[in-house]
């Protein structure tokens, strides 16, 4: 069976090609909704290998066939006997071909043929956003050329998180040069040994720009070795390495925040609503910003991305709720009323990405979604898109069974009426408004 799906894309067909080649390419491509993750990218187009991994011991070889190949024009990968290595895999067949043609000097036709013996439904919505999500990240690629952004080497640490991967993806096969921060030994030329107490001088010599994703995982219960990891993983590493950016005449120092310390309620909050929530995270939040302002006498410019709940099935929120509602057990918890203010995470990329080329964003920047919505919503419209009913209300009790009274109210129960003031007053794009079609797309419905 051969399924075959195209569209138009927003650049040259030469721009297109050479996106594909670039590392990252396979993993931006992927669909969050399948357990499928890449293990090792293809170095080249013509005859390259690719390795992806669909569980515990389940992988999946392909090949670029060399007499396929027509550079800017086509190239094609399929299975190989060798490369079915489990069981489950060895009766899949898979032929990808992958076609362009100019259509002018701007914009571009790619069509994917895929012969398999898979089923239509499981092929189709996965070309559906491979299209979507190539021709989003095109545009806004584009877009920052034309705002004068030309490749920079960007420093990310948190890089093997689930932001900072989808991230480095995005920037290298933008064109850019990204330094991975690892805490061990470095495995390649662009990863660096990074010890957050004690950052090496000459660690950022080189870079660009710094984004600096790295901090301990905040959902737990609020013990004191849990506040003291959330904390100590985020406060002073972020001085010493925004101090260690200055040093090195980094141009901008972009750092990961979060929308606690604005009060809870149901009034909108912009960057410029008041920081006076009370409790540890919001304070968490006050130092974590003001460590980023460290030393502040250089010409660096310094952004704060206030991150709302961060949309993929590949972590957070949405993760957790995912199985819950698919199994129809899902509901709004306590009396739904509590605002989310969610971001899609390719919109949360394309915030981190006009951090580095807009000059006029300084300071904190709201990301989250023009229109946050209440929980009960959230509920029903995850449970639209699963074709699910939400009938199933949590007991506000039961966050806290969990997570303990302090990690339920300042996370399952918090209530934060958080927009995004400075980015709505750019005039920025945003690939999703809505909470139903970022959901759509990001589940494959």
């Amino acid at each position: 069976m051969q399924i075959s799906y195209a569209s138009s894309l927003p650049v040259s067909v030469d721009e297109a090609f050479a996106w594909h080649a670039r590392p990252g390419a396979m993993t931006r491509l992927l669909p969050p909704w399948q357990p499928v993750r890449a293990v090792r990218e293809s170095q080249s187009l013509a005859s390259g290998r690719a390795e992806l991994r669909l569980g515990p011991g389940l992988s999946w070889q392909a090949k670029h066939c060399p007499e396929d190949f027509r550079p800017g024009r086509g190239f094609v990968d399929e299975l190989t006997p060798e490369g079915l290595r489990a069981a489950p895999l060895k009766a899949v067949n898979w032929r990808h071909e992958h076609l362009f043609s100019p259509i002018d000097q701007n914009s571009c036709q790619l069509e994917d043929r895929i012969t398999t013996n898979l089923p239509r439904r499981f092929v189709e919505p996965m070309l559906h956003y491979r299209h979507r999500v190539l021709a989003d990240d095109l545009l806004a690629h584009r877009r920052a050329a034309e705002q004068g952004l030309t490749p920079r080497v960007v420093a990310i640490s948190g890089a093997s998180g689930m932001i900072g991967s989808a991230l480095t993806a995005f920037l290298r096969t933008g064109g850019h040069r990204v330094i991975e921060l690892v805490r061990r030994a470095p495995r390649h030329g662009d990863e660096r040994q990074w010890t957050p107490d004690n950052p090496a001088a000459d660690l950022l010599e080189g870079c660009d720009a710094v984004i600096h994703l790295a901090g301990a995982n905040i959902f737990g219960r609020f013990t004191d070795a849990h506040r003291k990891a959330i904390a100590q993983s985020r406060i002073e590493p972020t001085r010493r390495l925004a101090s260690c950016a200055e040093a090195n005449g980094v141009g901008v120092f972009i750092s990961a925040s979060g929308i606690a310390a604005y009060p809870q309620g149901d009034e909108p909050c912009n960057e410029h609503a008041p920081q006076n929530a009370e409790g540890f995270l919001a304070q968490v939040v006050r130092d974590w910003e003001a460590a980023a302002h460290t030393g502040e006498s250089s010409a660096m410019r310094r952004v704060q991305i206030r991150t709302g709940l961060v949309q993929t099935p590949q972590g957070g929120m949405l993760k957790v709720l995912r199985p819950i509602f698919s199994l129809g057990a899902g509901g709004p918890i306590a009396d739904g009323s509590a605002w989310q203010p969610w971001i899609a995470l390719d919109d949360l990329l394309d915030i981190y990405h006009r951090a580095l080329w807009d000059e006029s964003l300084a300071g904190p920047v709201n990301a989250s979604a023009p229109h946050p919505v209440r929980q009960r919503e959230y509920a029903r419209v995850l449970a639209q898109v699963l074709h699910r009913p939400a009938i199933v209300p949590v007991p506000a009790f039961a966050p806290k069974l969990v997570l303990g009274d302090e990690g339920a109210d300042q996370l399952a129960l918090a209530s934060i009426h958080a927009v995004p003031g400075k980015l709505l007053e750019a005039g920025h794009r945003f690939r999703f408004t809505t909470l139903r079609p970022a959901l759509e797309h990001l589940l494959g419905a």
